[in-house]
């Protein structure tokens, strides 16, 4: 009996919601006219129909189902494949299908096999007709494995044989995550040289020095040493050519250099290095000396010198404010005539500056290079308050540091503050002193009343954390936003860039902040939607990014009609380069339902990451469940969403994003994602070894949501989010905070709810957390920060409110359940200040910098 036109409707009418809700389900049914001779049309079903292979990698399975009546003459019905990309294979290769009985199959992609997406097609016949299913097929190539680069320098030394020793510096640099330990050992040198240490164990970053001699009577010769870098299956090599002179009647020279390395502070003061030459069979010269290998912002100074023997010299490193951190091998070449002598410094660069809201664009909350304060000396007895900074505003921007900054001809150390008053202060963050302060606002201009919303009052001026260029301008420079409002009662909101020696506006500075975007929703004009200063502040930190400024824009106590906007300004011109609102079409009715969906995140940083992404969490609005082919909103409006945005050509689009299944109901029930702050976590391996690139975040509604930055999960209807990983009720209050992330851990303290720390294991966070505080944190909770010396020292430190006096807690990250130390321990009130919402403390060289509603507290090791 053929195959009727009612039973493919049946079969369409089946499959046409799965169809538009963007999924696959099962195999392909074929439906013909048949042959009266030949049965029921066949169907041939492969299981699952979408199939996703990783190169290298183990295969998937599958497998391929034939329904059909039974084959003439019985047996099995042979099955073709095509479509197939390079490099994968199935398992067994030749395929054949017995009716009703379904044939498994293993797809695997050789490690050689590239990134790809195809349709392969199965066909088989039987009984005379043909049927077919087709996979949706997706490689992805291996991922690059951790392994290191190796060098020696200088590549070629020359010995003389008297023992006179010879220097050459050995550095292995991590690539893709390496972090072992890296194992040298030297073959090929010429007979009878003797190398020190004879046990070289490198650790990446680090430069160790490897000192050569030939004792008296070692034969004269070259020879080509290898030198084997290993660490467990990766090898890497270098070649150090030696020569061995015999030594002459000629006068002769050695050069050395004390100490043999050296650590400088990005801003901080020059370090010396002492050079000496030693004069060897009557050499009565001098040498010439010039330094190869210096890195990029550090000076030498004198960067030349001649040295002569017995008059050691002196050579002053010193590391530019904006010097990038890292650790490279200076050589000092002495020459004199004919005669050729080098000495190696290892030399490191780092920093202790703070430059943007939460340490980085990660929005991690770690400073990892925090040497002073260590859990034994956190404490009531040797920590606590030592001063407060007043400033003439609520601090709701974190404070930002900035090392050995050149002010007036001298160096300081420099804290940057901004207030709801609209002033930028500069302190001196050793001794407090006032460096310079500026006013943000116009000629007859005001701060901004607070839109009778208690959100951010009395007033509106610099809400924003600000970020720092120490490698623009003259200088370096801050940029913030800051509102005011003219004699005429007109809102502004403009783009400040500060000299930061002076305070000074710089060319451009400051930019009116205006846009549009094409949108028919609430509150739009002939098909635009029109940005109006007066309905928003920029209350998110600021997000620094390949040359592009990025901010956000939050409403004032969810006051309509507002929607959601993003911008970005070139750093340069301060000019704008792009704009997108996320909420364009959203219409006039429910609440949460008309346009909105602003961006504020409790004060938190846009994110960024290295391929030029922003994420955020995006607050309740409207959201159209109505998607496009490609799973998008088909209207363009993004509410309640956590997102993930593009910046290709400096064009801001929607790249990704997830939504809740039931996003609706948790907006119109406040209950949305946007009061809480992102994180990206570094790159994580599962259990199989597959590489996942992931982010934190979370809301109102308790749960905290890890997605797969590749592939986020979108919006899917049904009770199932499609999200990498979700914690329900992780946090009993919620969030109006943002994590922070040490030791593969991640701290978040709820509102209401103890400080948790969640560790990672195998790219999942746990389900419950490995520790938790004693005491809890009232509304709205806190962001930790994290300090710590490397992987060593860690402490988690928070800010509590208690009937609005403000606590500061330190815990030990490895258990936070130990409490090395809170503010109210200490006697007499010595510790005491007033709590400020949304703002992290901020740890740097030894202290800790909170913002209070009218100054900066700062804590460090007392006196």
């Amino acid at each position: 009996m053929s195959c009727s036109i009612h039973r493919c409707n049946r079969v369409f009418a089946r499959l046409l919601p799965v169809f538009f809700s963007g999924l696959l389900v099962g195999g392909l049914v074929s439906c013909s006219g048949g042959n009266s001779n030949s049965g029921a049309q066949p169907t041939l079903t492969l299981t699952p129909a979408s199939i996703h292979l990783t190169a290298g990698a183990a295969g998937q399975q599958a497998s391929l189902l034939l329904t059909a009546s039974a084959l003439a003459g019985g047996g099995t019905a042979p099955v073709t494949v095509s479509g197939l990309p390079a490099g994968v294979t199935i398992s067994p290769s030749t395929l054949a299908v017995t009716p009703g009985t379904a044939l498994p199959l293993t797809l695997t992609a050789a490690s050689s096999a590239t990134a790809t997406t195809a349709t392969v097609t199965f066909t088989t016949t039987a009984n005379g007709q043909t049927a077919t299913a087709q996979a949706s097929l997706s490689v992805q190539a291996a991922a690059p494995q951790p392994d290191f680069s190796f060098s020696v320098m200088p590549a070629e030394v020359t010995l003389t044989a008297n023992g006179t020793p010879v220097t050459a510096s050995l550095l292995a640099t991590a690539q893709n995550g390496f972090s072992s330990n890296v194992q040298v050992t030297i073959a090929g040198l010429p007979a009878g040289v003797a190398v020190q240490p004879s046990t070289i164990t490198l650790t990446p970053g680090t430069a160790a020095t490897l000192t050569l001699t030939a004792p008296q009577g070692t034969a004269a010769g070259s020879s080509t040493a290898t030198l084997t870098a290993t660490s467990g299956t990766l090898t890497h090599t270098a070649s150090l050519a030696v020569t061995v002179t015999a030594p002459a009647a000629q006068p002769d020279f050695s050069i050395s250099i004390a100490p043999q390395s050296l650590s400088l502070i990005a801003g901080g003061p020059g370090q010396q290095v002492q050079l000496a030459a030693t004069a060897l069979n009557g050499f009565t010269g001098s040498a010439n000396v010039a330094l190869s290998g210096v890195p990029t912002r550090v000076t030498a100074t004198p960067a030349t010198l001649s040295l002569t023997p017995g008059t050691p010299q002196s050579v002053t490193l010193t590391a530019a404010s904006n010097a990038p951190a890292g650790s490279a091998n200076v050589v000092f070449t002495a020459t004199s005539g004919s005669l050729t002598h080098t000495a190696a410094l290892a030399l490191t660069v780092g920093g202790g500056n703070v430059t943007t809201y939460h340490y980085d664009n990660a929005r991690d909350g770690w400073n990892p290079s925090e040497t002073v304060l260590t859990q034994q000396n956190v404490n009531s007895t040797s920590f606590g308050k030592l001063r407060e900074l007043p400033v003439d505003g609520n601090v709701d921007g974190q404070p930002l540091y900035v090392s050995g900054l050149s002010i007036a001809g001298q160096a300081h150390n420099v804290l940057i503050v901004v207030t709801e008053n609209a002033s930028v202060y500069a302190f001196d963050a050793d001794s407090g002193a006032q460096l310079w302060q500026v006013s943000a606002l116009g000629a007859n201009e005001t701060t901004s009343d607070d839109h009778g919303c208690g959100q951010i009052s009395p007033q509106i001026g610099i809400t924003d954390t600000p970020v720092i260029d120490r490698a623009n301008g003259p200088n370096g420079t801050v940029f913030f936003v800051a509102m005011s409002k003219d004699a005429s009662s007109h809102y502004h909101q403009r783009l400040h860039a500060l000299d930061l020696s002076t305070g000074a506006e710089l060319q451009g500075s400051p930019s009116e902040i205006h846009a549009s975007f094409p949108g028919n929703g609430y509150g739009s004009t002939n098909g635009m939607q029109v940005f109006d200063p007066g309905q928003y502040a920029e209350r998110v930190g600021l997000l620094l990014m390949n040359g592009q400024l990025y901010l956000a824009w939050t409403s004032h106590c969810d006051d309509d009609p507002y929607t959601g906007w993003l911008m970005a300004y070139s750093e340069t011109t301060l000019q704008q380069t792009s704009v997108l609102n996320l909420t364009p079409n959203g219409p006039s009715t429910p609440h949460f339902g008309n346009g909105e969906g602003s961006v504020w995140m409790s004060g938190a940083g846009l994110v960024g990451d290295t391929q030029g992404n922003i994420f955020f969490l995006d607050a309740n609005g409207t959201f159209d469940s109505t998607l496009n082919a490609n799973g998008f909103p088909a209207s363009g409006d993004f509410g309640n969403s956590f997102m993930k945005v593009s910046t290709t050509g400096n064009v801001l689009a929607a790249a990704d994003y997830f939504a809740a299944y039931d996003l609706q109901a948790e907006s119109d029930a406040d209950q949305d994602l946007g009061s809480g702050g992102a994180l990206l976590l570094p790159d994580q391996t599962d259990a199989k070894g597959v590489v996942h690139h992931l982010a934190v975040g979370a809301g109102k509604d308790n749960n905290i949501y890890v997605v797969n930055r590749d592939n986020m999960g979108k919006f899917n209807a049904s009770s199932n989010n499609a999200i990498y990983q979700e914690l329900p009720n992780a946090l009993s209050g919620g969030a109006w905070s943002m994590p922070a992330f040490f030791n593969n851990t991640v701290y978040y303290a709820g509102n209401g709810d103890h400080l948790k720390a969640f560790p990672i294991t195998n790219a999942l966070l746990a389900t419950t957390p490995a520790s938790e505080s004693a005491n809890t944190f009232a509304y709205p909770g806190a962001t930790p920060s994290v300090s710590s010396n490397g992987t060593q020292n860690g402490i988690v430190w928070v800010v509590e409110t208690q009937n609005g006096a403000g606590v500061l807690h330190a815990y030990n990250p490895a258990n936070v359940a130990t409490e090395l130390y809170n503010s109210n321990q200490a006697p007499n009130s010595r510790d005491n200040f007033t709590f400020n919402k949304f703002v992290p403390p901020m740890i740097v060289d030894g202290k800790v910098y909170v913002g209070t509603p009218s100054s900066v507290a700062v804590f460090g090791l007392l006196p």
